[in-house]
């Protein structure tokens, strides 16, 4: 199959595929593991009820397009980090909007999530910035911590500092789990395959359920049987294929 690195410039006509509007609500929601009223808060914004009226949740990610809910591949990246800060270290969304706002204006990123490598000591949000680890939650002070995260581990970035590829859980968000599906904006149109070989995850998923056997697929594309699980995980969430 080739890549769209090869077969994509009529599609992408010199526009960074990174920044397309691609997928869905849904889907994005279903490939990042994250309930789609949750995404939607963050990418499109809410009303939310106080004493005398209501007021406006801000979006914290910033669509391609404003009349359109599609996301791209930046925010897919986005919201898989924006989880990992929410969910893995439970840190408050004002002060990740404060820390978005604050890259925004020092640093003229229009997508802080995705193209600064974010780490974060439970409290407050950092980002790797001229070999400083700057703390963007409290006004910009300088603190050096050595952090890891296991969302950060399932991206990979080029020489620019930008997210190139997306390996998306397909089980709990464990560290443990196999990188096996890719989200390459340059494969497959930015859709899921399996690492290395460009073979869409939706059709082995297809196959499955037309009635076709792990092993069988697994035969047929010479793969192992775990990658063809982790193909029909991620397309059909189950626990076990």
């Amino acid at each position: 199959m080739k890549s769209n690195r090869q077969n994509g410039d009529g599609f992408y006509r010199n526009r960074d595929p990174r920044e397309l509007p691609l997928y869905s609500l849904p889907e994005a929601a279903h490939y990042l593991l994250i309930p789609p009223a949750t995404l939607r808060s963050w990418v499109k914004g809410r009303h939310y009820p106080v004493r005398g009226g209501k007021k406006v949740f801000r979006p914290v990610i910033e669509l391609p397009q404003k009349d359109s809910h599609l996301l791209s591949f930046v925010n897919l990246v986005e919201a898989h980090v924006l989880d990992a800060i929410r969910r893995q270290h439970e840190i408050a969304l004002p002060k990740v909007r404060r820390g978005v706002d604050y890259l925004r204006k020092e640093f003229g990123s229009r997508h802080p999530l995705a193209d600064q490598k974010m780490e974060t000591d439970g409290n407050n949000l950092f980002v790797q910035k001229l070999g400083q680890l700057i703390n963007i939650s409290e006004a910009g002070q300088l603190e050096m911590r050595e952090l890891v995260s296991a969302y950060l581990h399932r991206l990979e970035w080029d020489s620019a500092g930008l997210a190139c590829r997306l390996y998306p859980f397909t089980r709990k968000r464990a560290s443990t789990e196999p990188r096996v599906i890719v989200i390459d904006p340059f494969i497959s149109f930015g859709k899921p395959v399996l690492s290395g070989s460009g073979i869409p995850t939706a059709i082995l998923a297809e196959r499955y359920k037309a009635g076709e056997s792990i092993d069988e697929l697994a035969r047929d594309y010479g793969r192992s049987r775990l990658e063809i699980e982790e193909a029909v995980r991620c397309e059909l969430v189950l626990e076990a294929a």
